[in-house]
């Protein structure tokens, strides 16, 4: 019997689930880089309230999202999702514009990583930037379960840092006291605020959704959705709490000065108020935060990269995975991410695109704007998914009402993002070239339809095999057996 390639199954628990959608947002980058960004560019004091209701967002995209994912486990669950809520194509093409995204927020963490360590230390960016490549590619030879455990005492730290931080700013408001205007909606109502202001929050947010492409390692569905919701819950309160201190810190009456101030950044609050201890603290984090989320990302593209292999779309060889007892960790996805993000940075390197200015902005959106895309169409498809029967004693709400009211936001949230491309790449007002950013995402979804066709007219059954997920335990042959003498 040909036994199918497996990961490593039932390894990961709620709490490993959990580390990975957060590190995969990474917190301390919204903190440092976003907050005061969207402050900055908005002059909105409303951010705070942004955060909340993007979560709410997300949190209704979420619904369907990890619901059909509990009974459809893959490892690249928007593909599933789409080939069992609409078509095969359209899970074609799902995979094509996840591949783009995640391999966008990834690639665009590396002149990130690479600027904050040549600032600290000297040297030129892409030297540290191709040490993160080794330290990245190193994670992806090891079990989702073995890095977990890593990434979760980072984590814990790097939240923990947070948490400071966020004392910090509430002990010590610009006016005296902290004020309950951030909470009020005319700010985001303010004529061209809420659409910049909300499409930063969702970049925020970006990364959460990855749990589920560690369905065949979790080990219950149950841990998939505490995970999935608390991780989105935790992230919202968080980010809500820490630009809530931040504003009131610098003053709401002087955002756009304080916050282009080198003196009223983040860490230097840290530095005031705990001493330089906690700064170096909190910098050291900050990079093992960025490099931490690069390798999450890293591993959600190897695994997407992985399934596909497994069911024919992509070659065999890509599927390839450790083995051995203590085995399964997606190698030949692994190395094909790797290998993508060598090449992306080595035409960026080429042409000599700015860092910081370029690279990282126009990566970061386009990955946002993918994960946004996919987290729209799975809640339609969703409303399909259920329409078909497959939703088991799930509640009307479950079926209906959140995913239609997922759908709609979602909807909302593309048009919002659409329209504020130019806020988040920082190009002029009027500009043409925010819509290059459709030209990688268009390119993906053709490619998808144009596999979609082939498979469809020259290789059928692996078309009519498409999404089928997770192999059958009983037709698989076990790795943790594999020591075992007899």
């Amino acid at each position: 019997m040909n036994r199918p390639k497996t990961l490593a199954r039932y390894t990961i628990g709620g709490g490993g689930l959990f580390t990975a959608a957060v590190v995969a947002s990474s917190p301390q980058t919204v903190l440092v880089g976003g907050i005061p960004t969207m402050y900055r560019t908005t002059g909105v004091a409303s951010v705070p309230l942004s955060f909340l209701i993007v979560m709410v967002v997300i949190g209704l995209l979420a619904v369907g999202y990890v619901r059909v994912g509990r009974r459809v486990k893959h490892g690249a669950p928007f593909y599933a999702q789409l080939v069992h809520g609409a078509s095969p194509w359209a899970g074609l093409v799902a995979a094509g514009v996840a591949f783009v995204g995640y391999n966008a927020l990834q690639i665009s963490l590396y002149p990130l990583l690479g600027t904050t360590l040549a600032g600290l230390f000297g040297g030129i960016w892409w030297w540290w930037a191709a040490g993160a490549w080794l330290v990245v590619f190193w994670l992806g030879r090891h079990p989702g379960a073995v890095n977990a455990k890593l990434l979760g005492v980072l984590l814990a730290l790097e939240l923990a840092v947070i948490v400071l931080f966020i004392a910090a700013g509430f002990s010590r408001p610009a006016s005296g006291s902290i004020s309950m205007q951030v909470f009020a909606p005319g700010g985001l109502l303010a004529a061209g605020s809420v659409a910049s202001v909300v499409v930063f929050a969702v970049a925020a947010f970006a990364g959460l959704e990855t749990v589920l492409a560690y369905a065949e390692e979790a080990k219950t569905s149950r841990a998939l959705e505490w995970a999935a919701g608390t991780s989105i819950a935790v992230c919202g309160i968080l980010y809500c709490l820490a630009s809530w201190a931040y504003g009131g810190w610098v003053g709401l009456d002087q955002l756009a000065d304080a916050t282009a101030d080198d003196n009223r950044q983040p860490l230097a609050l840290l530095d005031a108020v705990f001493g330089p201890g906690i700064l170096e603290l909190a910098t050291l984090l900050l990079v093992t935060s960025v490099l931490a989320a690069m390798g999450a990302l890293s591993a959600a593209v190897a695994r997407y990269v992985f399934a596909l292999s497994r069911e024919g779309v992509l070659p065999a060889s890509w599927g390839t995975v450790s083995r051995g007892a203590a085995g399964g960790a997606p190698l030949g996805g692994s190395t094909v991410q790797a290998v993508t993000a060598a090449l992306v940075l080595g035409v960026f390197l080429a042409v000599g695109a700015d860092p910081l200015g370029v690279v990282f902005p126009w990566l970061s959106t386009i990955g946002a704007f993918c994960v946004l895309l996919l987290l729209t169409a799975s809640s339609w498809s969703a409303l399909n998914f259920f329409d078909r029967g497959r939703g088991g004693a799930d509640s009307v709400l479950v079926r209906r009402v959140f995913p239609f009211a997922g759908g709609i936001a979602g909807v909302l949230a593309v048009v919002f993002m659409a329209s504020s491309l130019g806020a988040l790449l920082g190009t002029p007002p009027g500009s043409p070239l925010p819509w290059l950013i459709a030209v990688p995402i268009g390119a993906a979804a053709l490619a998808g339809l144009a596999a979609g066709s082939w498979l469809r007219a020259y290789r059928p059954e692996i078309y009519d095999g498409l999404g089928l997920g997770v192999p059958a335990p009983e037709r698989v042959l076990d790795d943790d057996l594999a020591e075992i003498e007899i």
